[in-house]
């Protein structure tokens, strides 16, 4: 098997996560994955066709483009394969053994299939209706329905994606400023970063942008702060999560009341957030690995990926 990276986010990486890159030769290792995943989940009237896998059927899957393994302590934990059709890569055979779930490595997984699917428009899954909790899974990682044949739920996530840089904490500012002027109420930005890479700093400029009244400042020790529009635009919400242990916490800030009539920016939102709206953009400030400590400037990438039908007609032009 060939190793491969899966990015992990800047903000919340998924330390002792392993993917590496199959195809036919792995068939036996990711049939046994993917064979005690689906026999885990509910009876289903018609059973699920993985089910109806065996290693022939597998090694002529990953014949294809091959697929992923994902291990844990050097054991296979998950896997999937890859199934390129048209313009979208679907993700076939998706699972992860019971034990090691909520453990990243469905993540891992998503990521690592992102990354293999460079040059195509999406990533598109097929979930069973009957599963709710399944399709309500694959929601939260920004996939949307796109059709629905009963029994079966046809999911897809656009990999458009930016990456700009910013140099500076004012052409950090000037990024956020310029992204505000594409922005609604009822829209949702997601910021992941290091501490200290520059999240508030980005919303400053998207306060800015947005016309709001108080200066924004890191809402760590009171978690949101609302700042009203003074130019008859929708308010600013801005959230710092990092200090809720989960959505649970989250949905106690009756957040959603404000969704509709204001733009929310929540730092350290990944994984809890997306339950809140179908769409959103996701902003990951990345700090340069080649910066010394006597550099005068410490530059960032901001990677922008717009998730949803929200941000189908979304512009990179001018940003930054």
């Amino acid at each position: 098997m060939t190793a491969t990276s899966a990015p992990p986010s800047a903000g919340h990486p998924r330390p002792g996560v392993e993917i590496r890159a199959v195809g036919p030769d792995d068939a036996a290792a990711v049939l046994d994955v993917v064979r005690a995943a689906f026999a885990d989940r509910p009876v289903l009237d018609p059973p699920a066709d993985a089910l109806a896998e065996n290693e022939e059927s597998m090694r002529a899957l990953l014949a294809r483009r091959g697929g992923m393994l994902a291990l844990v302590d050097g054991e296979p934990v998950g896997a999937l394969v890859l199934d390129p059709t048209t313009t979208t890569m679907y993700l076939r055979r998706f699972g992860v053994l019971p034990a090691a779930q909520s453990r990243g490595v469905a993540g891992a997984l998503i990521d690592a299939a992102a990354e293999a699917a460079a040059g195509y428009d999406d990533l598109t899954v097929v979930a069973r209706e009957e599963l709710p909790a399944t399709v309500r899974f694959w929601e939260r990682r920004g996939f949307r329905e796109i059709r629905r044949s009963s029994p079966v739920v046809e999911l897809r996530r656009p990999l458009r994606a930016a990456v700009i840089p910013a140099a500076t904490a004012e052409a950090m500012r000037e990024l956020g400023r310029s992204l505000a002027g594409q922005l609604a109420p009822g829209d949702l930005v997601v910021l992941t970063g290091d501490l200290g890479a520059g999240k508030t700093t980005f919303t400053q400029g998207l306060g800015a942008g947005l016309g709001v009244r108080g200066g924004v400042t890191s809402p760590t020790f009171v978690i949101s702060r609302v700042h009203p529009s003074e130019v008859g635009g929708p308010a600013l919400v801005h959230v710092d999560a990092y200090r809720l242990a989960g959505f649970e916490e989250l949905d106690d800030l009756d957040l959603d009341t404000d969704l509709a009539h204001a733009v929310t920016v929540v730092e350290w939102g990944e994984g809890l957030v997306e339950g809140l709206s179908d769409s959103r953009l996701e902003i990951q400030i990345v700090r340069s690995d080649d910066t010394g400590p006597d550099d005068d400037l410490d530059p960032r990438r901001v990677v922008i990926t717009p998730v949803g039908p929200r941000w189908h007609a979304l512009s990179f032009r001018g940003l930054g």
